[in-house]
This record gives C-alpha cells, sequence and structure tokens, in this order.
C-alpha cells in the first residue's frame, strides 16, 4: 500500500524511522539504533538534516548524541531537554532549539509542531542516584514540503486531545506505538487512528522484545471492528513505506 506523496518512511525497528521528505531532507526520529530489531548501526547513518526525540528514555534518546555530534542537523525539541543538550553537544545551545507542546518551528524546509503524549519521560542517572529529567514527552507533527503530514505519536496511550490534534493540524498518516505494556495496545491504537482521522497507520513500538506483543494484525482487526478506515501498514523493521 503506497502512500504516493514523495515522501518514504524507513522503520528502523522500535520507535526509530527515517523520512526521506520530497524535498530531499532526511528526518530521524527516537534514533535507538542498537535496538536488536534494527537493520543498521548508527555508524551506518551518513545523513541527517533534522533530528527528533520525543521524550528522554534511553531507548527513544538511544544514539541521537552520538548522530547530532557527528552529522549537526537541526535538532528541536522540548526545553528541558534542549538546556541539557545545550552542554553536551559540539555545537551547544546554537545545536538544538527549545520549544514546547502546542508550539512549531520552521526548520530545514519542514514544519514541526510539538504535541503532548500521555506517559513518563525519567531516565536513571547514576551519578546522581536519582532519576535524570529531560522534560515531558512529547509527539511531534512534521509538514513536509509540498503539505503531506506525519504524525509520531512518541510512547503514549491514546488520549482524548488526539481529537484536538486532527483538528488543528490534520497529519494524514500516523505512526502509533501499539505493543502494549510501556504503550498502548492494538485496541487503543484503533481508537487514536479514528480520533486522529488519518488515512494511514504505521505501527511501531511493537515486536522489538516479548513483552510488546501487540501487531499490525490485531490492529487492523481492531480498526475493522470499529469500523473504521485507516490502512494499516503490515512492515517489519528495514521496510520503507512511499
Amino acid at each position: 500500500m503506497a502512500i504516493g506523496r514523495d515522501t518514504s518512511i524507513t522503520w528502523l525497528g522500535h520507535a526509530a524511522v527515517e523520512i526521506r521528505t520530497p524535498g530531499g531532507r532526511t528526518v530521524l526520529i527516537d534514533p535507538w539504533l542498537g535496538n536488536p530489531k534494527s537493520p543498521k548501526p548508527a555508524s551506518a547513518v551518513d545523513r541527517c538534516d533534522v533530528l527528533l526525540v520525543t521524550h528522554g528514555h534511553g531507548d527513544h534518546l538511544g544514539d541521537a548524541i552520538a548522530l547530532a555530534s557527528r552529522l549537526r542537523p537541526a535538532w528541536p525539541c522540548i526545553h528541558e531537554m534542549s538546556l541539557w543538550l545545550g552542554r553536551r553537544l559540539p555545537g551547544g545551545s546554537d545545536q538544538v532549539t527549545g520549544m514546547n507542546k502546542g508550539g512549531t518551528v520552521d526548520v530545514a524546509g519542514l514544519r514541526v509542531t510539538m504535541t503532548g503524549a500521555s506517559h513518563s519521560a525519567g531516565d536513571w542517572n547514576a551519578d546522581g542516584e536519582t532519576t535524570l529529567y529531560l522534560g515531558e514527552p512529547a509527539g511531534f507533527v512534521i509538514e513536509m514540503e509540498n503539505g503531506f503530514r506525519v504524525y509520531h505519536a512518541g510512547d503514549t496511550d491514546v488520549f482524548g486531545d488526539m481529537a484536538l490534534i486532527r483538528e488543528r493540524f490534520a497529519p494524514d498518516l500516523a505512526l502509533l506505538p501499539i505493543g502494549g505494556h510501556y504503550t498502548m495496545d492494538p485496541a487503543g491504537a484503533a481508537i487514536a487512528a479514528e480520533l486522529l482521522g488519518v488515512r494511514d497507520v504505521l505501527p511501531i513500538h511493537w515486536g522489538t522484545f516479548p513483552l510488546l506483543a501487540g501487531t499490525p494484525a490485531q490492529l487492523e482487526a481492531a480498526v475493522l471492528a470499529r469500523g473504521g478506515s485507516a490502512r494499516v501498514h503490515h512492515w517489519q523493521p528495514g521496510d520503507t513505506v512511499v
């Protein structure tokens, strides 16, 4: 099932995706490429114009700092994460753009809007013997040069304000977690697809570990059971949808 909007989206396992835009830009989201399903290591990534990380958990922040240090992409992120990154990246605070939910930034010819997410975001800080706070979890709506809009939900449960994301930003395609346990399961993702009104759903955050047991087939069945029309793409890590 083709998207047909001069955009390609490649699943790099877990929540990591690479988007190639109609204007030739490369966007990486949640690049944990050390995940056991990743088709390539971070060292094989040779281009990144825009880097997005939905929250500070290690399975999403992953290889982002190493990639940002080597490839120097623009990096819009939630305010608290930007303060932390500004002290760790070679480009310092000039390399990151702090923002927050509801905000939109124009970067590399794209429009990136930060949305809410229902999850947590802390990780372990061994030096401090406590959790490291890197801001609240978020999602992103990325508008391509031709107006095509992709929503990456990050890690989240379904929440009613996805209807407002539809009303305000009208995404065409959604990348939704379906694994369950840490995020919504296929039944929840079917409701999310309905609230968002998207034409296409690319399931992520499933199959990485046995605990993430939701499947695209279960999501498709749940969408159909609700009378929905969203197309569920049955992809595997390494697959590209165009």
